[in-house]
């Protein structure tokens, strides 16, 4: 028996164990075939039936070099395996992506982008629009992806209690958005925030401003999804 190696400090991909064992069984293989696969095809000695099985119940997840193998073994790509990515490293391996094609693409040497990749991304503009077009990320993905979503969130929650016309600018330099729909979007973010508030003021006689504080807190705190709801109703 062969020990599995132990895992690199790297947190692993969020493996979808669903969608895992969907495939397999999809293609008519026992836990035993995928594991002879992936010991035979891609050199993981250590892998039995009972490893896939974890795998498959979410009581272990697989590293990145497992998951790209059980991809190549499923006969998918290691999109298919993954939740909904969140990082840079999570995008570029559900893309089936090596971090050497990533770099080469964005003019970044490998030391420099795997540095970018475990902490945060500082890569200019023209690397950072190389970055999106080849992970083919969308605003949203690409503004967590670059780390400006904190930043992002500040400044929504100062637009939302206060002048949202004052940073239409300051918003923009952070999103890559057309100026008329980010106006729209940040006008009916103010208004839908506001409305929240007035709304909870007038729930009957008990409501205090208390529980419009409450309110507004709890729409603050996803002000960013609230924001990109807005993005998405004034695209259509």
């Amino acid at each position: 028996m062969f020990p599995r190696p132990t895992r690199p400090n790297q947190p692993a991909p969020p493996f979808d164990a669903l969608a895992a064992r969907r495939l397999r069984v999809a293609l008519a293989m026992g836990p035993e075939h995928v594991a002879h696969g992936l010991r035979t095809s891609y050199g993981l000695p250590y892998v039995t039936a009972d490893l896939v099985v974890a795998w498959e119940r979410g009581q272990i997840a697989p590293t990145s070099p497992e998951l790209g193998a059980l991809a190549g073994v499923l006969w998918c790509s290691p999109g298919e395996l993954i939740g909904r990515p969140r990082t840079l490293r999570e995008h570029r391996i559900a893309r089936g992506l090596a971090p050497e094609d990533v770099a080469r693409a964005a003019g970044l040497e490998l030391p420099a982008y795997l540095h970018m990749e475990d902490s945060v991304w500082r890569g200019n503009e023209r690397q950072s629009t190389a970055l999106a077009e080849l992970l083919e990320l969308s605003v949203p993905d690409f503004v967590t992806v670059t780390g400006r979503e904190a930043k992002l969130a500040e400044m929504l929650h100062s637009a939302v209690t206060t002048r949202w016309q004052a940073y239409v600018r300051p918003v923009a330099k952070t999103v890559p958005l057309d100026r008329r729909l980010l106006e729209d979007s940040l006008q009916q973010l103010h208004q839908d925030y506001q409305g929240q508030m007035v709304a909870s003021l007038n729930w009957g006689t008990g409501s205090s401003a208390s529980e419009s504080g409450d309110a507004g807190r709890v729409f603050l705190d996803r002000i960013v999804d609230h924001f990109w709801a807005a993005v998405q109703d004034n695209s259509e």
